[in-house]
């Protein structure tokens, strides 16, 4: 199996699909938009902003005039360090779809993983990104994923650390992991704890 690549950023895709097609490739975070909906979710708009302001993001979306429409607009709402990576322009369609797009062009999740690591290879980076390094083990032992109030204790532990309530335990623990100093999380932990 190849090496997957270190990027410096996290990476910023239209969907599920184009998600699962990167991390094949990368070792670095990649949040997906959920498409237009992000437009209407102003904690995932304002988790956005957040981490192209510390650190940046590498946004990459289909070629198609959807793909461009999303990352004009989502330039427009988030502003901060964007790094826009393009998507080649391919005729096909994806496996899973019965007919092609409407632009009759392949998705990212459609690229071959090759492309795709050609394409990030200029972000990468043998340092992965600031921010605390809490694996899902302590994320569990620390009570946030899996026992018996972790749900609440999730919420506790996002608003302590000003991230969206929201978010999945896999996507508060990418957040925190970009964004949030292993002092800040320990600090928040003895907080909840104390409670």
């Amino acid at each position: 199996m190849e090496e997957k690549l270190k990027l410096k950023y996290p990476v910023i895709v239209e969907g599920k699909y184009d998600k699962a097609k990167v991390s094949m490739v990368v070792e670095t975070p990649v949040i997906a938009l959920d498409g237009f909906s992000v437009f209407n979710n102003n904690e995932k708009k304002m988790l956005l902003k957040r981490i192209s302001n510390n650190s940046g993001i590498i946004l990459l979306t289909d070629s198609d005039r959807a793909g461009n429409f999303l990352r004009a607009k989502l330039k427009g709402i988030i502003g901060g360090k964007i790094f826009n990576v393009y998507a080649p322009t391919i005729v096909g369609k994806e496996k899973r779809k019965e007919k092609p797009s409407a632009d009759g062009l392949l998705g990212v999740e459609g690229i071959n993983s090759s492309v795709l690591k050609e394409l990030l290879s200029p972000f990468a980076s043998d340092v992965a990104p600031k921010g605390a390094c809490i694996d899902k083990a302590r994320f569990y032992s620390d009570g946030f994923s899996g026992g018996e109030n972790a749900s609440y204790r999730r919420e506790k532990l996002a608003k302590l650390l000003n991230l969206p309530t929201t978010l999945t335990a896999k996507a508060l623990l990418e957040a925190i992991n970009l964004l949030i100093s292993e002092e800040e999380y320990e600090l928040a932990v003895t907080r909840i704890n104390n409670e």
